[in-house]
């Protein structure tokens, strides 16, 4: 019982977070670089007054936890976090030789190619090859057309090119998911030992920014509830979270 009794515990922790879907037999993936972890409780109080003398006071009072949540501000946008954040349907086109990609063509207008990062571009309106100086920009987001080219305005065009490994999120697709998280902290207050957090349950909402251009690196924050887990049961056995250190 000596840790029950211990006084003196300062934390300050660092660590790993884990992530899995909830109710399916896939692994506890840590998620990357985490900046922070919070878990927070809303209560609701009820009062009865003292009306039994003057100057009133609390007569009784009763206390409910509405809900318990937890938020985190992710630093690694990696393919299955973002998709998570954005309730979206992550896929992964593989990098390939593009040969004929059909699309229109306007002055001072971006082609949007399926694949990012396009190299060996071949550029030709039916059977003619276009040269690139004064015509059009590779780009990492597609082909530029100059606002100066010798093309007309919806000029249908063929581009042939090799296209890079890109990963796909269609954001907004599926419904929020559920996951279990476990938090793997190290306590550097206490010579690095072990601060265990996991969350049985967590109903994870949809990223409420997205930075995309700030000044600075961009994150990923997201909050979620966390749900009552009905396979946890027992007399003094918690259905949300539970907490463990050494």
């Amino acid at each position: 019982m000596a840790l029950i009794k211990e006084i003196y515990k300062p934390m300050s922790n660092v660590g790993q977070v884990y992530a899995g879907v909830y109710g399916t037999a896939g692994p506890l993936a840590p998620i990357g670089n985490v900046l922070d972890v919070t878990v927070t409780h809303d209560e609701e109080v009820k009062k009865q007054q003292d009306f039994t003398r003057l100057g009133g006071g609390t007569h009784a009072q009763v206390r409910r936890v509405n809900s318990a949540n937890v938020a985190i501000n992710m630093a690694d946008l990696n393919l299955v976090n973002f998709a998570r954040a954005v309730l979206g349907t992550a896929g992964e086109i593989e990098g390939a030789d593009v040969v004929d990609e059909q699309h229109k063509a306007f002055k001072g207008g971006l082609i949007r190619l399926k694949h990012l990062d396009p190299s060996a571009v071949v550029f030709k309106k039916a059977a003619a090859t276009i040269p690139a100086a004064g015509n059009y920009e590779v780009r990492k987001e597609g082909i530029y057309i100059l606002p100066g080219t010798t093309l007309t305005d919806a000029d249908d065009v063929l581009i042939s090119y090799t296209g890079k490994t890109t990963a796909t999120i269609e954001a907004l697709t599926v419904a929020n998911p559920e996951l279990v998280i476990t938090f793997g902290g190290l306590n550097e207050a206490d010579s690095g030992k072990p601060v265990v957090v996991d969350l049985y349950r967590v109903g994870q909402g949809v990223a409420k920014t997205l930075a995309l251009l700030s000044g600075n690196f961009m994150g990923l924050a997201v909050e979620g509830e966390l749900l009552m887990d009905p396979t946890k049961a027992g007399e003094g056995i918690s259905r949300y979270y539970r907490v463990q250190f050494t």
